[in-house]
C-alpha cells in the first residue's frame, strides 16, 4: 500500500498555526472529516487522544504521526499538515514539531496503522523529502512530492534514483514477536539519524511485512540481515550482505550501519552452510539452525499446553466433559509433534527441502526412544536427541549433495527422488536407534528421576535460578535457554518450575513500571509513559519489555530484575504453584495450581524490583 493511496490533496493543510498538540491534532481530524473516511469525528479525536497520552507520537526530527484505530472510522486515510511557526512540545532529540502526519486507520483493520506508520517512517528518513514538504506551494505539490519518492525512477529531473535504498534489511526472531519489530525500530532510527535511506522487511510471527522487491535488492548498496533465526538469503546472492543477530541490532543499530557503510562487508556467493574456519561464525551459523527450529516448534508447545489448560478449566467449572476430552487429547498430541517438529526444521534449514524427511524422522525416533530393545524398554531421548536427529539430517544432506555433484549429470533425478532420501532416512535411523536413543534415553529418565525426587532446597534453587535467567537478557539466548527449559518441563508435567519461568519472564517490565510510578523523579517523562504499556506487557508474560530501560542502563537495571525474578521464581516452587501452559501470563490464571500463591509471587517479585531499581538510580535533574 502506498502513502498516496491514503492522502488526498483534500486532507493536506499547510503552514497552519497549532497551539498545542492537542489543537494540532484537532486540525488534523477536521482535514480527515472532510474527506468522508470518518463516522464520527469527535469519537475518532477521543480515541485519537487517548493514543497519544500512552505514549508521545513525536518521532523526532521535527515529526510527529498521532493515529488510532477506532470503531469512528468508515475507511483508512491519511491527513497531513505543516505548521509555521514550528510548535515546541516533548520530542526525543529536542526538536520542534514542523510536519504531522495523522493516521486514521477502522477497528477491524488488523495491522494496517502499524504497516502504514512503518512506511511513513521510512520515507521521512530522508531530510531532503521533508525540506521538499516543508517548502511545497500547494496541497497537489505535497502529495506530488511523496509520489515521486514511493515510485523508483519517478523523481524530477535532476534527481537521480529517488527511489533508491542506500541499505535494505530483513529482520527476525525465533517467535516472530518483540526482538524482530524492535531491531526493525532500532535500524530505521539509527538510518534516520543519519540520513540513510533504509527499508526493512519483518519476518515476523504473521509472515513477512514490508517485503523487499527485486527492484528494492538490486538498487542497495548493502543488505543487512538482523536475525535469529535462518532467513531466506537465496535472493541475494552477488551482493553485499551483513548478516548480526537482531539483538546486536537492538543494542547498536548505530555500529550496524556503520559496518554495512565499509567496503569490507563480503559479496553473498550463496552456497552451504557450515564453511567457514572463523569459530565465532560458525557458533553464530548453528545459533540460527537452532534457533529456526524452536520458532517452528513453539507453537505446537503453545498451542497444546493452552489446549490442556483450557480442558482442565472446562473440568473444573463442569463444562461438558466430552469438549474437555477433546481439548485434552488434541492439546496432548500436538506435545507428541514437539521434537519431530523441531528436528525436521533444524535440517530443512541446513539441509532445505532434502533435509526435512530424514529430520522429520530423526525427530519421531527420538520421541518415541526408538532402539532395537523391545518397545516397552524404549525411553524417549527428548530434546537432545531431537538436536542430535536434526543437526544430523542435515548435515548428512550437505554431505550427500557434495558427494552427488561429482556423479555424472544422468542420474541427477535418480539421486534427487531415490538415493538422496534412502540413504539419508536409513543413516538416521541407524545413528539414532543404534548411538543417539540408548545413552540419552537413559539419561533422560536419570532427569526425569531427579527431578522428580529433588524437594525442599534443592527445588527450590532451580526455581530461583530458572526465574532470574528469564530476566538476564530479555529476550536474547538466555533468556530463550531458560524458557526451554520451562516448556520441557511442561512436557514433562513439571508444572511449578513452568510457573517458575512464567513469573521470571513477567516480573521485569511490571517492576521497572511500577517503580516508575514510586520513584517519578529517577526517570525522564519518556521512561514514565511507558509505565502502562508495561504493566500490560509484563501480564502478558512479554519480557521484552524491560529491554529499552536495560540498554541505557545495565549495571542498575538487570541486576533490580534478576533478583526480582528470583524471588518470583523461588516462591512460586515454594507454594506450589503450577502453570499448565507455556504462554498466557495473567491470562491464564483461572488454570493456574494455586493462583493465589502466583500473584503474590508475582507482587511480590515485582515489589522487589522496583525498590531496588528505586535505590540504585540516582534522582534526575529537573531539567531532565
Amino acid at each position: 500500500m502506498h502513502i498516496t493511496d491514503l492522502l488526498q490533496p483534500g486532507r493536506v493543510a499547510l503552514k497552519r498555526r497549532a497551539g498545542s498538540m492537542r489543537d494540532a491534532i484537532h486540525q488534523l481530524v477536521d482535514l480527515m472529516a472532510g474527506g468522508g473516511n470518518l463516522a464520527d469525528a469527535a469519537a475518532f479525536e477521543a480515541d485519537v487522544l487517548a493514543r497519544e497520552a500512552l505514549g508521545g507520537t513525536c518521532v523526532g526530527s521535527g515529526l510527529a504521526i498521532p493515529h488510532a484505530k477506532s470503531t469512528a472510522v468508515r475507511a483508512p486515510g491519511l491527513a497531513a499538515m505543516t505548521l509555521d511557526p514550528p510548535l515546541a512540545c516533548e520530542t526525543p532529540d529536542g526538536a520542534p514539531v514542523r510536519l504531522l502526519f495523522l493516521i486514521a486507520a477502522p477497528d477491524q483493520a488488523d495491522d494496517l496503522h502499524v504497516k502504514v506508520l512503518a512506511e511513513l517512517a521510512t520515507l521521512m528518513i530522508d531530510r531532503d523529502l521533508c525540506a521538499q514538504l516543508l517548502q511545497a506551494s500547494s496541497p497537489e505539490a505535497f502529495c506530488s512530492r511523496i509520489a515521486q519518492r514511493e515510485t523508483p525512477g519517478a523523481g524530477p529531473a535532476g534527481q537521480p534514483g529517488a527511489g533508491r535504498w542506500r541499505f535494505v534489511a530483513v529482520t527476525a526472531c525465533p517467535a516472530g514477536l518483540a526482538h524482530t519489530y524492535m531491531a526493525a525500530e532500532a535500524l530505521q532510527q539509527a538510518a534516520q539519524a543519519r540520513g540513510i535511506r533504509l527499508k526493512v522487511e519483518t519476518c515476523g510471527a504473521s509472515g513477512a511485512q514490508n517485503e523487499l522487491t527485486p527492484q528494492d535488492i538490486a538498487g542497495a548498496d548493502c543488505i543487512i540481515v538482523a536475525a535469529d533465526r535462518t532467513v531466506s538469503t537465496a535472493r541475494f546472492v552477488g551482493k553485499r550482505v551483513l548478516t548480526v543477530s537482531a539483538g546486536e541490532a537492538i543494542r547498536d543499530a548505530a555500529g550496524v550501519l556503520d559496518r554495512a557503510s565499509e567496503g569490507s562487508v563480503p559479496v553473498y556467493r550463496g552456497g552451504d552452510a557450515f564453511r567457514t574456519s572463523d569459530w565465532k561464525e560458525l557458533g553464530r551459523e548453528a545459533y540460527r539452525h537452532l534457533m529456526s527450529g524452536i520458532s517452528h516448534m513453539l507453537p505446537f508447545v503453545v498451542a497444546g499446553g493452552v489446549l490442556i489448560a483450557l480442558a482442565l478449566m472446562l473440568r473444573q467449572f463442569g463444562l461438558p466433559q466430552e469438549w474437555a476430552g477433546m481439548m485434552g487429547t488434541v492439546g496432548r498430541a500436538a506435545f507428541t509433534l514437539v521434537y519431530p517438529t523441531l528436528a525436521a526444521f533444524i535440517a530443512y534449514s541446513i539441509g532445505d527441502m532434502p533435509g526435512f524427511m530424514p529430520g522429520l524422522m530423526g525427530g519421531y525416533f527420538a520421541q518415541m526412544g526408538t532402539t532395537v530393545a523391545p518397545q516397552s524398554e524404549w525411553v524417549s531421548s527428548g530434546f537432545w536427541g531431537a538436536l542430535a536427529a536434526g543437526f544430523g539430517a542435515g548435515l548428512l544432506i550437505r554431505l550427500l549433495n557434495w558427494v552427488g555433484k561429482r556423479l555424472p549429470a544422468a542420474l541427477d533425478q535418480i539421486r534427487a527422488s531415490l538415493l538422496t532420501p534412502v540413504l539419508s532416512l536409513l543413516c538416521v535411523g541407524a545413528v539414532m536407534v543404534f548411538f543417539v536413543n540408548p545413552p540419552l534415553g537413559r539419561f533422560n529418565l536419570w532427569l526425569m528421576e531427579l527431578l522428580e525426587g529433588m524437594q525442599g532446597g534443592s527445588r527450590l534453587a532451580l526455581g530461583t535460578v530458572l526465574g532470574a535467567l528469564m530476566a538476564t537478557d530479555y529476550g536474547g539466548p538466555v533468556n530463550k535457554a531458560a524458557y526451554l527449559t520451562g516448556t520441557l518441563a511442561l512436557v514433562d508435567n513439571q508444572f511449578d518450575l513452568m510457573a517458575s519461568v512464567m513469573l521470571g519472564g513477567m516480573v521485569p517490565p511490571v517492576g521497572i513500571a511500577v517503580s516508575c510510578l514510586l520513584f517519578p523523579g529517577r526517570y525522564t517523562g519518556a521512561e514514565r509513559r511507558t509505565a502502562p504499556q508495561n504493566l500490560l506487557m509484563g501480564a502478558s508474560f512479554v519480557t521484552e519489555g524491560a529491554l529499552s530501560f536495560a540498554l541505557r542502563d545495565p549495571l542498575r537495571v538487570v541486576p533490580a530484575c534478576m533478583l526480582g525474578s528470583g524471588l518470583a521464581g523461588y516462591l512460586a516452587v515454594l507454594l506450589r504453584c503450577g502453570c499448565p501452559a507455556p504462554h498466557g501470563g495473567i491470562f491464564l490464571i483461572a488454570v493456574i495450581q494455586n493462583p493465589l500463591g502466583f500473584l503474590l509471587a508475582w507482587a511480590a517479585g515485582s515489589f522487589l524490583t522496583a525498590v531496588v531499581l528505586g535505590a540504585l538510580k540516582r534522582p534526575l535533574a529537573r531539567n531532565q
